[in-house]
């Protein structure tokens, strides 16, 4: 009925603005209540009743938007299906204060993703939006400082666009400096340094540029302390964690920068022990933030202890720390799971770590744990942590294998997922890499040749190059690359046959040329090669190539056939004699390259 009178063009002004007040206070109901509205179409309605010449009636309408728009049961979509309503809502901004607010808190919680982004961009937000930051009204500044949070988000041309723009003769960078002063709102400062950090992060503002270091990362680090309110020290953690990210300098700035490691450790202490809550709303806003804050933590030491050594000591010497991690890998939510495997693959970047915390902690049985059947996301970066758990100096790698890691990889490498699959091959990589020979054995059974052949032949070069990586590491030592060319050889000379003929990078034809020197380095495999006039054409064909690298693994293969100290070593050298080697030796030992010259 109240939507009835809306509509009516018979009704009074008065009476369609009461209506529309009316229809706004519905909406600050349940969720269910916009839900209910939605569904008697309000939005077409209100956006309608914006074509109004009479601005009270304007304003109503778009509070009663706002008001259902910030509702998380609103889809934002309704906002763009007919391309006019933006342009209007454009031209509305300077009919008043509220227009102001209201149209600006709209574009702000509508405004999800790339999409909406080059939308607003494309309807001149930046150029209507920007001289609402100096208005004299405290909330049209901060909800047109919200917009540009929202529109600079990972968005590289809007944040390029905005450190240009001036508002009375002042850049918006430093306009949102001011705005960071311990002096403005919390909710001012927060929103200012996530502009601030979007445009750093898309390259708009160098790292080291002072309102960077000197006003951004102190602000977020100060949003961290104990002083805040928990959904203050969620936000300012994550905001900084992803300022940092990719910066080591940034990094060692925020580590020493008023105790934020021993700060976060605070961040795991929620809900406080139930005795000395005396409110019991107080524990349910506790309960409901405490995986927020602890999400937040994982991931800001994660940041952190990206590059540095000595960061990631710290971190792990902070109290309970691998425990609070090994805790975290086993949590009911998702996110906070997510962000704790990313907190180990930082930490598990440390030789030092691996060798101590990690063994202590007996962390590969969680992350093993997590392995089992997790979402893509988890799954990347937990297998990730993995290969670094594998590698050779790690002392978990034993108790991993005894845990069916060899099948478990193998079966990543056949995803979908391109950096599953990276991931997947990469492990068994680290995994081979002097490893004893029954271990080699049950890779090659787990991964199966077919399955091999699919690798070497997959699209991403990363894929390739790891497969290479694993058949050098398998073909080592020479009991076992004999073992191995005794049951596998066929296939592997096929395989480094394709690759060599194949169209790929100098790096791939290089890694199979080492792999063919390995082979050579055989007692018995040597014969595989001795035997196979094709192979000995290309080594032939590679030793004159254009490229140094080239030659020199093309050399390798050369010497390990020919030590005069080996069986059969005689003839060998004979039929390299005959298919013209020793001329192609003269010629390169005449090389202006000492390397070549040398070899």
């Amino acid at each position: 009925r109240l939507l009835y009178l809306l509509q009516q063009e018979t009704s009074s002004t008065e009476l369609r603005t009461e209506c529309a007040v009316v229809l706004g206070s519905l909406a600050m109901g349940t969720e269910n209540n916009v839900k209910s509205l939605l569904d008697c179409h309000i939005i077409p309605a209100l956006l309608q009743g914006l074509l109004s010449p009479d601005l009270k009636f304007i304003e109503a309408c778009l509070r009663c938007l706002r008001t259902i728009f910030i509702s998380p049961v609103t889809p934002e979509d309704l906002l763009y299906t007919d391309a006019t309503v933006i342009s209007h809502l454009m031209a509305l901004l300077s009919r008043s204060r509220y227009t102001q607010e209201y149209i600006c808190q709209i574009f702000s919680h509508c405004c999800k993703g790339p999409d909406h982004q080059t939308i607003l961009f494309n309807h001149g937000a930046v150029q209507n939006i920007a001289h609402l930051l100096v208005s004299t009204s405290y909330k049209v500044r901060m909800q047109a400082l919200k917009c540009f949070s929202v529109l600079a988000f990972e968005n590289p041309q809007v944040s390029m666009t905005l450190v240009n723009v001036s508002v009375d003769g002042e850049l918006l960078p430093q306009i949102f400096v001011k705005m960071l002063q311990r002096d403005k709102p919390i909710e001012m400062q927060l929103t200012s340094a996530k502009c601030l950090t979007s445009m750093c992060r898309a390259g708009a503002i160098r790292t080291d540029d002072s309102c960077i270091v000197l006003k951004t990362l102190p602000c977020l680090v100060r949003m961290c302390s104990k002083e805040r309110l928990l959904e203050e020290r969620v936000e300012g953690a994550e905001t900084l964690a992803y300022l940092i990210e990719t910066d080591v300098e940034l990094q060692r700035i925020a580590s020493i920068t008023d105790h934020l490691i021993v700060m976060l450790a605070d961040y795991f202490k929620y809900p406080s022990s139930v005795s000395a809550i005396t409110d019991i709303k107080r524990l349910d806003h506790d309960l409901k933030h405490a995986h927020e804050l602890r999400q937040a933590a994982f991931k800001l030491y994660a940041s952190l202890g990206a590059n540095d050594e000595d960061i990631r000591k710290k971190i792990i010497e902070t109290e309970n720390m691998m425990d609070r991690i090994v805790n975290g890998l086993s949590e009911s939510s998702i996110k906070v799971r997510l962000a704790a495997v990313r907190c180990l693959h930082s930490l598990s970047r440390s030789v030092q770590q691996l060798r101590t915390s990690f063994q202590d902690h007996a962390v590969w049985k969680p992350l093993m744990k997590v392995l089992q059947n997790a979402p893509n996301e988890i799954l990347v970066v937990a297998s990730s942590t993995l290969c670094n758990l594998l590698l050779e100096f790690s002392p978990s790698k034993e108790p991993i294998l005894e845990s069916g890691a060899i099948e478990l990889l193998c079966s990543l490498t056949q995803s979908e997922n391109l950096a599953l699959r990276v991931n997947g091959i990469w492990a068994l990589m680290n995994m081979a890499f002097q490893a004893e020979q029954k271990i080699k054995s049950d890779i090659l059974r787990g991964l199966s040749t077919e399955q091999l052949f699919q690798l070497l032949s997959d699209s991403d070069v990363n894929v390739l190059m790891k497969t290479l990586g694993l058949l050098r590491n398998l073909l080592s030592t020479r009991p076992h690359i004999d073992h191995i060319m005794s049951t596998h050889g066929k296939q592997i000379m096929q395989a480094v046959t394709l690759i060599l003929e194949g169209e790929h990078n100098i790096e791939v034809k290089e890694q199979t040329l080492c792999i063919l020197a390995n082979i050579a380095d055989g007692t018995t495999a040597k014969e595989l090669i001795m035997t196979n006039d094709d192979i000995l054409q290309k080594i032939k064909y590679y030793m004159s190539h254009s490229n140094a690298k080239l030659q020199l693994a093309a050399m390798f293969c050369i010497s390990n056939l020919i030590w005069n100290e080996e069986e059969g070593s005689q003839e060998r050298q004979d039929k390299l004699r005959d298919l013209g080697i020793v001329d192609i030796l003269h010629k390169l030992s005449q090389s202006s390259d000492p390397n070549l010259c040398d070899k």
